[in-house]
């Protein structure tokens, strides 16, 4: 079945977007620890109910509603309620999540009960604590993935109030280390907050002297301001994302139309791309953020100070063997599940009678390009779950791909950065497969192998990997190789590696 419809090449800024913006509501909001909380004083009333306006490029798209409950033994509960219009490629993409969760009489997390639900995607998570581990069962509605992490500390929820900062003492330029435990991507991560001081803040026609505090978690900011009391009146998230405190009749008047989500994150080219057909090498000036960190050289990239240069690899011959001791990238993983079963079973229907790796890689390709409705999926993708619906974007194509070609025995991983569409650069997620000693690129959604020269790699992995490019959203540059670079605030490039 033809399934080719194309879309933009930018699932994977959906992803981080929707990931970023989540960290916003929950994160920080409530997965907490290594500072001293007392918050007895945030819950001096039996129960407290909130609500904070969500807006992207100054429409409000959507809202959160909290609610704190101390319960008779003692135990705190946990209720939010999110909802979110997301214009992606002028169309509206509804989302909704809610977040359940107990805490013990000192705020550490007991249990939590978190699901999502976007077109074409469900999910639900729910876990235990024991001590520094969380396990933890996720379902997707195709598949149920069982799991477990361990954490540096025991996860804490800390609560709306924030007074907890406050009472610090921290002086401007102070920073404390927070970790928090993430029910979307299901991992522990650690972040740094730097108290900036008070500030006159500028919020709906009023002036506000408020507390700055600034969260840097592997290049990506968010701003915070918290008034005396400890309240968060707003809050800002990268490429455009803002939460202020508003009634509940203004935080739930919804615009049902706004920026598109993909358009605004892509990076402008500041300049003309050249047919790439035949072209064997291209070569782009970067301006990165600074304090950001990616490996940009290896494979067919090669980095000289902030020039990166792609040169397009050989094919290798038919009879190329696969890479030797590539275990991590034919090993399963939970949303890469290389050894389920329907994984295994299509895998050998597609490359049945093809002896080498090679053409064996060419029918896998081939099969999730004309195989995946191209639609824009918002939600964490595996690979049992895309080949059950058979709809996605870049991210499914990928997942899928890498969990076939392992199954067939090919090593496989999955690439993200960006690539060039229509006059700017989306964000975008690809393959590499090792063949006849060396990284292939190909990417499934453009049915291109190899992937054309305008495919920028950034990062290698799967989620947790590529929540990193967050840090770029709003802030890269990507300039021709004879371009000025500059500097300003965004700094220098060279040496990023």
């Amino acid at each position: 079945m033809m399934r080719k419809r194309f879309v933009q090449p930018a699932k994977i800024a959906v992803l981080l977007l929707w990931a970023v913006l989540f960290g916003v509501l929950l994160q920080r909001d409530y997965f907490v620890n290594r500072l001293a909380l007392h918050e007895d004083a945030a819950l001096a009333k039996a129960r407290q109910e909130s609500f904070a306006g969500v807006y992207f490029k100054e429409e409000r798209i959507g809202y959160v509603k909290t609610i704190l409950l101390r319960q008779d033994d003692g135990l705190v509960k946990l209720s939010q309620t999110a909802f979110l219009n997301l214009m992606v490629l002028q169309k509206n993409y509804p989302v909704r999540m809610e977040v359940e969760a107990h805490l013990s009489t000192g705020y550490a997390l007991r249990d939590f009960d978190f699901s999502m639900s976007s077109p074409f995607y469900t999910m639900q998570a729910r876990g235990k604590v024991s001590g520094r581990k969380i396990d933890f069962i996720l379902e997707t509605g195709k598949e149920t993935i069982t799991d477990s992490i361990m954490l540096d500390s025991p996860p804490f929820l800390s609560l709306n109030q924030r007074d907890y900062l406050l009472r610090q003492n921290l002086q401007p330029g102070d920073k404390v280390k927070i970790a928090y435990f993430d029910p979307l991507s299901l991992s522990g991560k650690d972040t740094l907050i730097e108290y900036r001081g008070l500030e006159k803040t500028l919020i709906n026609g009023r002036i506000f002297l408020l507390h700055h505090f600034e969260e840097n978690f592997q290049g990506i900011r968010i701003n915070s301001w918290i008034d005396e009391e400890g309240k968060v009146i707003k809050e800002e998230s990268p490429a455009g994302f803002v939460f202020l405190a508003e009634p509940e009749f203004k935080a739930r008047d919804i615009s049902r139309k706004g920026e598109d989500i993909l358009r605004s994150v892509a990076v402008p080219f500041a300049g003309d791309l050249p047919d790439l057909a035949g072209r064997e090498e291209m070569a782009f000036r970067l301006v990165l953020p600074e304090e950001t960190q990616f490996d940009l050289q290896g494979g067919r990239q090669q980095l000289q100070g902030d020039m990166v240069t792609i040169r397009r690899e050989a094919v290798p011959a038919l009879e190329a063997g696969v890479c030797p001791g590539l275990t991590d990238e034919l090993a399963a993983s939970p949303y890469v599940q290389a050894d389920h079963e329907k994984i295994a079973a299509r895998a050998g229907e597609i490359s049945r009678g093809l002896d080498s790796p090679l053409p064996k890689v060419r029918a896998i390709a081939r099969w999730v390009y004309e195989n995946l409705e191209k639609r824009p999926v918002i939600g964490i993708p595996d690979a049992v779950t895309t080949l059950a619906t058979g709809v996605g974007d870049c991210n499914e194509h990928a997942v899928l791909f890498a969990a076939l070609a392992r199954s067939a025995g090919i090593p496989a991983r999955i690439a993200a950065g960006v690539t060039f569409h229509q006059g700017a650069f989306y964000y975008h997620a690809w393959n590499e497969v090792c063949v006849g000693d060396q990284w292939l690129t190909l990417d499934t959604t453009r049915d291109q192998l190899p992937a054309d020269l305008s495919h920028i790699r950034f990062v290698i992995g799967e989620t947790k990997e590529q929540m990193k490019i967050g840090g770029l959203l709003g802030r890269l540059r990507i300039l021709p190789a004879n371009g000025a670079a500059g500097g300003g605030e965004e700094g220098e490039a060279g040496g990023k590696k």
